[in-house]
């Protein structure tokens, strides 16, 4: 008979880097989780309103996915392969072709980088500057695509910045995402003066890299007319047009791309996060075919394709994919979400809704009411974290399946949450 031994925290303090911060905000031992509930090592349920930061997109170890990698596993199917011919490989590649690619009219090449996000942005950028023959590369306000240091140059938030120290975050030029300069503002026609001046000291482009909806820079969520103006520009003087999907796609905002509707061809779109369905890392640069200028091992890596992730991968492809009822799901799921978070914003003075989809937040208007408010939640039994420059939205990232009741609880305890930070405004819970 085994007794259960409860986790001493103090070997975190003790031995993990002061680096870690998610640990902060939600200081339990988590121990078990399904679907879209953690249980900690006392037993307490939280409902996930994080999701992985949406690698999660599909929930916490959906059954299907699980079985699968377990099934694997089992019979010594192959763990590392490098980029090697796997039957895994071949599997999640036919899948993706015939439910994703084409499907949408698409042709792009699937590029195994490493296996984080970043990667794939670093793969985009290298790749852009090697085809085009030029360095600069336009990235936008309040952006944030990774933290190695060429993806990092292209990243706002001067918090993450600053952990490069000294080195130069170069060849990057920012220009103002739809809104950042004030509704009365039209930045692309900032931004087309300033490249079609031959004296604005802004070197020709070999991208534009971008977010249609910007993860941690606010849930800021570009227009379909903005986003068709960036592609026309980027056109107009031979740049690339680089769509990081890494936190905004995999269904997030309805599509399994979040820019579907648009009506834009993005010429790269890096991939991770919920890209292997269950949160093992998998990331990928989707690139179009006249793009694939590489030699072999030009750019390569180690960990190019994780073999467990082709497998879940697939399943959640299979499983989410073959037809539209998980993306018409998805749908009725964020225009409730929409129809909670405006009631309670409407508490908050000031406060407006950001994002798109089932990728939404308040803005209350400072990053301590809404660091407050996530703190009140978690000690209720949700987990749930900000965003932006400030830290002034207050971002929900639930998993896509969550079943109704679950979710109205979990925005249940978001709507008390608010009404106790800015008490003495109550909100009634639908």
């Amino acid at each position: 008979m085994t007794t259960a031994k409860t986790a001493d925290k103090s070997v975190f303090a003790r031995r993990e880097s002061e680096v870690r911060s998610y640990c902060r905000s939600f200081d339990t031992v988590f121990t078990t989780a399904q679907g879209s509930e953690m249980t900690d090592e006392q037993g307490n349920r939280y409902i996930d309103f994080l999701a992985g930061c949406s690698s999660l997109n599909y929930g916490h170890n959906d059954p299907d996915m699980k079985q699968a990698v377990i099934d694997h596993i089992m019979a010594d199917g192959i763990a590392q392969g490098l980029d090697m011919y796997t039957d895994t490989k071949a599997r999640f590649l036919e899948t993706f072709e015939n439910l994703i690619l084409r499907p949408r009219g698409m042709d792009h090449k699937v590029m195994m980088t490493g296996p984080t996000g970043t990667n794939a942005v670093e793969a985009a950028m290298k790749l852009a500057r090697k085809v085009t023959g030029r360095k600069n590369i336009v990235a936008f306000t309040n952006g944030f695509h990774g933290m190695t240091l060429g993806a990092l140059a292209a990243t706002g938030n001067v918090g993450k910045r600053a952990g490069a120290g000294d080195v130069t975050l170069s060849d990057v030029t920012r220009m103002p995402y739809e809104g950042a300069l004030g509704d009365d503002v039209d930045t692309l026609a900032v931004i087309e003066a300033l490249l079609d001046n031959p004296s604005s000291g802004i070197d020709a482009p070999a991208a534009f890299l971008l977010e249609p909806v910007q993860g941690e820079g606010g849930l800021n969520a570009a227009s379909k007319e903005w986003m068709q103006g960036i592609a026309r520009i980027a056109k107009k003087h031979g740049a690339l047009l680089i769509v990081d999907d890494i936190q905004a796609g995999c269904g997030r905002t309805g599509g399994f791309f979040s820019f579907e509707e648009f009506g834009i061809e993005a010429d790269m779109i890096p991939l991770a996060k919920s890209l292997s369905g269950m949160g093992l890392p998998f990331a990928a640069l989707l690139l179009k075919p006249e793009l694939d200028i590489w030699k072999p091992a030009e750019h390569n890596g180690t960990f190019r394709g994780n073999t467990h992730a082709f497998v879940s991968a697939r399943v959640a492809l299979e499983k989410f994919w073959a037809d539209d009822a998980f993306q018409k799901d998805v749908a009725r799921k964020a225009d409730l979400l929409e129809r909670r978070l405006s009631d309670i914003a409407g508490h908050v003075p000031g406060a407006r809704l950001k994002g798109r989809g089932m990728m939404r937040g308040i803005d209350v208007g400072s990053g301590e009411l809404a660091s407050e408010i996530c703190a009140i939640c978690f000690g209720q039994g949700l987990i749930i974290e900000t965003s932006g420059a400030h830290d002034e939205v207050v971002k929900v990232l639930a998993p896509l399946t969550t079943p109704d009741a679950l979710f109205e609880r979990g925005l249940d305890i978001l709507a008390a949450a608010v009404a106790r930070a800015v008490a003495p405004n109550p909100i009634a819970a639908e």
